[in-house]
């Protein structure tokens, strides 16, 4: 049997970076975890921002859903834009949400990329709150060139995903301590 991409999503692996087990392989892989405090007042505030998408927002992420103000969190099926650049030098990166979780202990989503994004693959963002009362946030991704420029950039885009990934970190530990 052949396994041909699905038209919602650019790539066959759809749900593996929620998955237990390894990512799939013939993709770059990434996974960054930093300290972002303490508490579940902490944990809150980052779950918020997290599956708000204020995150990605005040990293400097535009960003357009199809989020109503009644239902301002994701949810399995939300459909996400992220832009970065401006004018004709923007880059869009089209994103259907995969899978959201809502405490009592983990906040987080993963969305896979659609036709038109620069990459092919998924990527998770997960707020948890561990025993000791340390919170973590984790991105988990695996991602391979989609577009021309994004082959072309080569070892590039991965140095930016890390980038973005402690970016996204520190704007999370920020938006977390009020």
């Amino acid at each position: 049997m052949r396994l041909t991409a699905s038209p919602a999503f650019s790539y066959l692996e759809v749900g593996a970076v929620t998955r237990s087990g390894p990512l799939p392989a013939g993709y770059h892989h990434l996974h960054h975890q930093e300290l972002i405090g303490y508490g579940r007042d902490v944990l809150e505030a980052a779950g918020e921002a997290v599956t708000t998408l204020r995150m990605h927002r005040a990293a400097g992420v535009r960003v357009r859903t199809d989020l109503r103000p009644d239902t301002p969190r994701v949810a399995p099926g939300t459909e996400v834009v992220c832009a970065l650049g401006f004018g004709p030098l923007r880059l869009d990166a089209p994103c259907r949400v995969l899978w959201a979780g809502y405490g009592p202990n983990r906040f987080g989503f993963s969305y896979g990329t659609r036709p038109g994004h620069p990459e092919c693959g998924e990527e998770s963002f997960i707020v948890d709150l561990r025993a000791d009362g340390s919170v973590w946030f984790t991105v988990t991704a695996f991602s391979r060139p989609g577009r021309w420029y994004t082959r072309l950039a080569g070892p590039a885009v991965p140095l930016f995903q890390r980038a973005y990934a402690r970016r996204c970190a520190s704007t999370l530990r920020r938006l977390a301590a009020g």
